[in-house]
């Protein structure tokens, strides 16, 4: 029998390596720069919402999450002031094209062949729910099977996302407490992830005092409780994740996992080159606990 969850939280962390990079990649940093977004983060921020875009700011800070919402409203004002959301997202096309054939070759025509049965898993999720992930599924899409496979994974990639924030937000975990509990997951320096999100220090302190309220952190880090809440929500946000695989299917699930999981190292060492070695963390292993590997030493 299939295991479903091993199957879906593979898929899952193979779509992160898959999406990731391009984000920070210097063909797309570079051609949105000259169309103006010359300030570090705004072509990640105004990419990746260009679908949602003529919601507003608030709407895109909503679906986001974690992210600063000051800083989505900078990013997105500049892009309405200097360009248009449609002249960055062919930024963005482009630039996933060429990065596609140049860094990670062997997989193209695989990808490419899954275009088809990837929309159609796409198309089966519901959207309730999920805004992110229904204003990127609506979006035309385009004759190239390979950029449209990779559009198709970006979207099964959004339902996830909409997804486990659903659920954070079940839990009652805030927008900085949600990056303190995933850096404590992932063993990452201290308060890395929600400081890049945009949390300043009295975020941080706000947050931490109510987890340690709520018995998931004392002394100013996250406990045991913490983390098993953390790792609860990711195995609850893999379960439900599961219905996008299923549609796909095992088979093709598999053929999926073979050509994409080989590559993703590579794909997260053009982060790790590009942006530095703890950017896009939901693409990335945990890390050996340091304070775990003191006490052996």
């Amino acid at each position: 029998m299939t295991d479903w969850a091993a199957l879906s939280a593979r898929a899952s962390f193979a779509s992160h390596r898959l999406i990731g990079w391009i984000y920070w990649d210097p063909v797309a940093v570079d051609g949105c720069a000259e169309l103006g977004l010359d300030v570090p983060g705004t072509y990640y921020i105004t990419s990746r919402c260009a679908p949602l875009a003529p919601a507003g700011h608030q709407a895109v800070a909503a679906a986001y999450y974690s992210i600063s919402p000051l800083f989505i409203q900078f990013a997105m004002a500049l892009a309405e002031e200097r360009t248009t959301y449609d002249a960055i997202t062919a930024v963005r096309d482009r630039a996933v094209v060429e990065g596609l054939h140049a860094y990670v070759p062997e997989v193209c025509d695989g990808l490419a062949a899954l275009a088809a049965p990837l929309w159609e898993a796409a198309d089966a999720l519901p959207v309730s729910g999920r805004v992110l992930f229904a204003a990127h599924r609506q979006q035309p899409r385009p004759d190239d099977p390979l950029l449209s496979a990779w559009l198709a994974v970006n979207c099964l990639r959004e339902w996830r996302g909409d997804t486990h924030f659903a659920i954070l937000a079940a839990e009652d975990v805030s927008a900085t407490q949600a990056g303190l509990l995933h850096n404590a997951m992932l063993n990452y320096p201290a308060d890395w992830i929600p400081r890049s999100r945009g949390s300043d220090d009295a975020a941080l302190a706000e947050a931490m005092a109510d987890l340690e309220q709520r018995g998931l952190a004392a002394d100013g880090r996250v406990n045991a409780a913490g983390l098993a809440l953390r790792d609860d929500i990711e195995a609850r946000t893999d379960r439900i994740t599961e219905r996008a695989w299923r549609h796909l299917g095992a088979d093709l699930t598999q053929t999926y996992l073979d050509l994409v999981e080989p590559v993703g190292d590579r794909l997260v060492a053009r982060i790790d080159a590009t942006a530095g070695p703890e950017w896009m963390p939901a693409a990335r292993h945990r890390r050996p606990d340091p304070c775990t590997e003191e006490s052996h030493r």
